[in-house]
């Protein structure tokens, strides 16, 4: 379908403009209490897509409709945006009713290259980038001097494109945990049938960094694991050319999270939340490759709860000659030790990490730095930080960084 905006200004409040169709709504936008709401209708679900700002009497309003995403402009500003999936009801030339003004036209996207740095900015620590977006699932990378965070962005508390989410992966970095810059978006939503860019990894291999991902589809549709490349750590390109599902032993539409590591023989291992279907039983399905093109099933899950529970945002790595495998239940992350590579993890005695919502961590200046969230009014919020050393035997210290 085409591209379009359509634009009105609320010279007096209350307002009101909508455009139905087969007696049914495909379009509505009202101000009331200087409160506005707008509902785009689509054919994938009876509940409308809902973008909301406050509005002032004379306000210019701008409602911006792509196939992937919808946008809330006040005075030029982007207030909210949704996510769609399927047909959109409301189509250019359809009438408005109790319309005042309102303008539909079709709509031209710019593609602009951002830099690599697009701003600056101080202390991350309760840290969010907007006051109705938050910080949801954190992928931390240290990337030569530089410590980087992939986050989910959030809108919406995890509400977003009917309960999907509709994450996308933001990135920040540092090199002295003072200055954070801000970098192009890593992994966008560019497609409709994106019903979530859900939390992955980044590894090198070569000159090129890699982020996996999995992509969260709706309707119970195995996840598809999905990659990105970039050539200079901060402009990511979607791999269209790859992409595989889990196997059928495994709830294929639950596989999330994806966790790459380089093992020491120069193999690939990926780690992956999803449940075992004929156990019922939460697990970390693990998958080999030799050139992170293939990957095949390796002959266990690297862990197997006694419930069916998932085990989410698995993180893996090895640290002053231990392993580490770490995974969050009900949001709490907790780690496991091993003196082996992929077996014989044992809890330790105190095995929760406090650093907010579903940590992972990188090793910066020979301490463990972890990144999660303080979530705000339900899924996602700001973002926190701890820092880590191990005893002889593995265990953890946490203190502040």
């Amino acid at each position: 379908m085409k591209n379009l905006k359509i634009t009105f200004k609320t010279d007096t409040l209350p307002f009101y403009c909508a455009s139905v169709k087969n007696g049914r709504k495909t379009f509505e936008a009202q101000a009331f209490d200087r409160k506005l709401t707008v509902s785009v209708q689509y054919d994938y679900n009876r509940r409308p897509l809902e973008m909301n700002s406050d509005i002032e009497a004379g306000d210019t309003v701008d409602v911006v409709l792509l196939d992937h995403r919808i946008e809330l402009y006040i005075n030029g500003k982007l207030k909210d945006e949704e996510w769609p999936f399927g047909e959109r009801l409301f189509n250019h030339g359809d009438e408005f009713f109790h319309k005042n003004d309102v303008i539909c036209e079709e709509y031209t996207v710019e593609e602009k290259i951002q830099p690599s740095i697009i701003s600056s900015f101080e202390n991350a620590e309760g840290w969010r980038p907007e006051e109705e977006v938050f910080v949801g699932d954190c992928m931390p990378y240290r990337r030569g001097d530089e410590y980087h965070v992939l986050y989910l962005k959030d809108r919406h508390h995890h509400r977003s494109k009917w309960g999907m989410g509709a994450h996308q992966w933001e990135h920040i970095s540092t090199k002295d945990f003072k200055i954070w810059n801000v970098h192009p978006m890593a992994v966008p939503i560019t497609e409709p049938w994106e019903g979530s860019i859900c939390t992955g990894s980044w590894i090198q291999k070569g000159e090129k960094e890699y982020l996996y991902y999995t992509v969260r589809r709706g309707n119970g549709l195995p996840a598809l694991i999905c990659r990105s490349i970039s050539d200079d750590g901060y402009h990511f390109e979607k791999d269209k050319s790859f992409g595989f599902t889990l196997s059928e032993k495994y709830d294929r539409a639950s596989a999330r999270d994806p966790k790459v590591i380089k093992g020491e023989d120069g193999s690939y291992h990926m780690f992956l939340t999803t449940v075992l279907v004929k156990e019922n039983k939460g697990c970390l399905a693990h998958y080999v490759s030799y050139d992170m093109e293939d990957w095949t099933e390796y002959k266990e899950p690297i862990y197997i709860g006694s419930s069916p529970e998932h085990p989410e945002c698995p993180d893996y790595f090895k640290y002053n000659g231990k392993y580490y495998l770490i995974f969050s239940l009900c949001g709490r992350a907790r780690y496991m030790i091993s003196d082996k590579p992929f077996e014989e993890f044992v809890m330790p005695n105190e095995p929760i990490i406090p650093c907010g919502g579903v940590p992972k961590a990188a090793e910066w200046n020979g301490k463990l730095i972890f990144s999660g969230f303080n979530a705000i009014g339900g899924y996602a919020g700001t973002l926190t930080f701890k820092s880590a050393t191990a005893t002889d035997s593995g265990e953890l210290v946490f203190d502040k960084i």
